[in-house]
């Protein structure tokens, strides 16, 4: 093995020591069971190994994230059924407001697959709209469409999610959840 391959391979040892816990939680929230996302990630992880050469110069953990939601969508697609967890990954950090994120996670769970995705991407991957269909492979259109299914569907399962427990319809958003009303 030459010194190239072992910049390379160090590289990729880099990348996924860096990400893999930020990526292992973008899966878990796109599919709501750890060992699926656990699962997931390591296929994409896989895929990205194979394409490094290609990939590392520019945005791998974007290829990754893309691999990771389309693979999801293929596995529901596949299974049309979804697994719920009933515990989040491990979190390197310790968590402030636990109750706000189970109410959250709880919440995401109710929602369907595609609008979960385009949620968990455009709002806590804060992907911009035309990233979020490339990653999915919709269009533009559908993201937003989905997004505001999605929102009015959160709003009416977890109103506590709003702030302050007020009404998003007072006029005075206090969160992203006010967003496409």
């Amino acid at each position: 093995m030459g010194s190239t391959a072992n910049e390379g391979r160090d590289g990729y040892l880099a990348f996924v020591e860096s990400n893999q816990h930020r990526l292992l939680r973008s899966a878990f929230l796109i599919c709501g069971n750890r060992h699926q996302a656990e699962d997931l990630l390591q296929d994409a992880l896989l895929k990205l190994a194979l394409r490094w050469t290609s990939v590392r110069d520019g945005d791998p953990a974007a290829y990754v994230r893309t691999i990771l939601y389309r693979d999801a969508v293929s596995w529901w697609r596949r299974r049309r059924r979804e697994w719920l967890s009933p515990t989040p990954p491990e979190q390197a950090a310790p968590d402030r407001d636990g109750a706000l994120r189970l109410t959250l996670h709880d919440a995401l769970g109710l929602l369907p697959p595609r609008q979960r995705a385009v949620l968990v991407l455009r709002y806590y991957e804060d992907l911009t709209e035309v990233a979020t269909a490339e990653a999915l492979g919709v269009t533009v259109g559908t993201v937003k469409s989905q997004c505001h299914m999605a929102l009015r569907r959160l709003r009416e399962v977890a109103p506590d999610l709003t702030g302050d427990g007020r009404s998003t319809r007072s006029g005075d958003p206090t969160t992203g959840l006010e967003v496409n009303k």
